[in-house]
Formats: structure tokens, C-alpha cells, sequence
């Protein structure tokens, strides 16, 4: 099948494009001509679309303009992919879009799956207009599935990455007081993930991309630092991460989001990383 991606070099995008490619799938790339402007050339002969683009959530401190263009890169770029799509003579069978399961808010110790409502907060509205802007591909025949993804575990990017050195030095440990959940994916059941969605047709609207254990960041933390042969005896406190990265800190590190993939194991989706402690061993290369 030919499956054209858009946000291919992104941390997503750059495990999913070998791994379509490995599978017999012939992938086109779809970049963007300035800002969030997809360049849709060619999509025609697609059969399937994953829509991975968006800004970086996590870079820099959310500010008035970044946050604007966090919703405008998610939602424009959809809402212009929806439009090309509705013109095609022959549109896609799918549609995969990126999602977050930012949009349950935070929750505390909730157990929260598919049928549950949207939270509220920055990321839930801005989860709300993604979905419901690929949600319009269906209205011509498309099926749309938006994938709400947790954190993605990788050593090339992302948190993880972003934890090793503190980990690493011994100056690891969990934020705030640590009983905040934190829903996660290895990065290789986030790429498989994203196929099964392709081929599974039983399978459309959200659809939670987290493994099957959600953990306390103290836990977490704990399991990282083991993995590595280091203590996780460095807290960051509160209020030291809110004064660190502002309001991002309320609503990635401090908010607590317990989110199990319902609707993948119950359609057959078998994860390859279903352990926090063996996806580490197997990511980190330990």
C-alpha cells in the first residue's frame, strides 16, 4: 500500500517511515511548504494517510504565541488535509491522526479509556479541535482514527532522552510528589500501533496508544533509575519545575492522566513493550 506521512522526521515519524518500509509499504513523505502549509502534491494515489505534523509541544515555555501556534499547527494542517481529501477523486481508506491523551485532563487516580469524557485545560481543548477537524474526513468515506498517544519512550528524543543525563549522573528523581500517573508507549508499539490502525477495520475514532501499564512518576522514575544502576533520590519539586517551565509543567510533569489502551487489546493489538522495565532494558540497549 502506498501510506503518505506527514511529520516524517519527527520522533513519531522517523521510527514509523522504516518501519512501513520494512513491512512492504510504499511510503511518501509529506512536507510543508512555510509554517504548517502541507505540501499536498501527489497524494492522490495514496490508500492510507497518517497525519503525524504538528509543533513541539515540549520545546520551550508555553507563551501566548506558542501556544497559539500549537493549536493552529495541529488544527489548519488538518482541517487543510481534510479539504484535499474531500476533493480527491478516489480518497484514502484511512486516515491515522496524532492525538494526545492530554485531552483526559488532569485526572488523578482515574482509570481512564476511550469511552471517557475530555478533560479539561490547554490540552484538552486543543485535543478536542484536532480530532474533530479529522473527524470531517469521514463524512467522505474515509475512515478516520485519531490516536491518542502517551509519552513515547525513546532514547532519540522525547522525555526519555530528556531524563538520561539527570538519570545517568545520579541526579534522577520523580517531580513533585510523584503520585501523578504517567501513561507511556515504546516508541516501536507507537509505529505499530499506527499500522495496525491502517489495517484493523474495526477500528475508528479515538483509540488510546499507551501500553497496557500506567505507572506513578514515582514508579517511574524508580524503574528508570534501576535500569540505569542509579538512584532516583533527586525530587524536583513543584514548585521548582512550575518556576523551570511555566504552565507546561502543570500540564505535562505535574498532571496525572491513568489511560489504558482499551480498544487496541480488545480488537487483538498484541504490544511488544508491554513492561515498563523491559521496554527500558530494550530501548536504552541495557
Amino acid at each position: 500500500m502506498r501510506i503518505a506521512v506527514t511529520g516524517s522526521h519527527g520522533l513519531v515519524g522517523s521510527a514509523l517511515v522504516p518501519f512501513l518500509d520494512t513491512a512492504g509499504h510504499q511510503v511518501q513523505r509529506i512536507g510543508r511548504r512555510k509554517d504548517w502549509e502541507l505540501d499536498l502534491a501527489g497524494l492522490d494515489a495514496a490508500g492510507a494517510v497518517v497525519h503525524l505534523a504538528g509543533e513541539n509541544i515540549a520545546a520551550g515555555r508555553w507563551s501566548a504565541s506558542k501556544k497559539e501556534r500549537i493549536l493552529r499547527s495541529r488544527t489548519e494542517s488538518t482541517a487543510a488535509l481534510v479539504r484535499h481529501l474531500a476533493g480527491m477523486k478516489h480518497p484514502p481508506r484511512v486516515l491515522v491522526c496524532a492525538s494526545a491523551i492530554g485531552i483526559y485532563g488532569d485526572r488523578g487516580p482515574e482509570l481512564l479509556d476511550e469511552t471517557s469524557p475530555a478533560g479539561s485545560g490547554f490540552l484538552a481543548e486543543v485535543c478536542r479541535a484536532w480530532e474533530k477537524a479529522a473527524a470531517a474526513a469521514s463524512a467522505g468515506g474515509t475512515r478516520v482514527v485519531s490516536l491518542r498517544f502517551g509519552m513515547i519512550l525513546s532514547s532519540e528524543g522525547g522525555a526519555l532522552a530528556r531524563m538520561l543525563r539527570p538519570f545517568r549522573l545520579g541526579l534522577g528523581g520523580r517531580i513533585g510528589n510523584g503520585s501523578q500517573y504517567l501513561s507511556w508507549i515504546g516508541i516501536d508499539d507507537a509505529a505499530g500501533a499506527i499500522l495496525y490502525a491502517i489495517g484493523q477495520e474495526s477500528l475508528a475514532g479515538p483509540v488510546n496508544a499507551v501500553a497496557p501499564e500506567p505507572l506513578t512518576n514515582r514508579d517511574f522514575t524508580r524503574r528508570l533509575g534501576k535500569v540505569l544502576h542509579r538512584p532516583a533520590l533527586f525530587p524536583l519539586p513543584a514548585f521548582a519545575a512550575r518556576l523551570a517551565f511555566g504552565e507546561m509543567a502543570d500540564a505535562l510533569l505535574l498532571c496525572s492522566t491513568r489511560v489504558v489502551p482499551s480498544r487496541l487489546l480488545q480488537s487483538g493489538y498484541r504490544f511488544r513493550d508491554p513492561d515498563l522495565k523491559e521496554a527500558l532494558h530494550r530501548i536504552l540497549g541495557r
